[in-house]
């Protein structure tokens, strides 16, 4: 991967991504889909400025949709927890 921003595409703002950040200073973000762990390590490292102690990745498969008689599939992605170290934080929902 050439850049940071490449490599994490967005946070993952759900219950179970809060329930995480919460109990055990986790958070969890979308990644690019050919991205390893050291690059994604790496990356948040160097865009939030903390120190993460280690990375968990799942690659989630793409869902069947259907649209009266137009059926599809929503396109696979990749999901990072990253677990901080004590000390450290990352607050996607600071101003909300």
């Amino acid at each position: 991967m050439n850049s940071i921003y490449e490599v994490i595409k967005k946070p993952c703002l759900t219950e179970k991504g809060m329930g995480l950040q919460e109990s055990f200073n986790q958070v969890v973000v979308e990644v690019d889909r050919r991205a390893n762990k050291v690059e994604i390590k790496a990356a948040v490292e160097k865009l939030f400025k903390v120190k993460v102690d280690k990375v968990r990745t799942a690659a989630i498969h793409g869902k069947q949709k259907r649209v009266g008689r137009h059926t599809g599939q929503t396109s696979n992605w990749k999901k990072a927890i990253v677990s901080l170290t004590e000390g450290h934080k990352i607050d996607f929902v600071e101003g909300i």
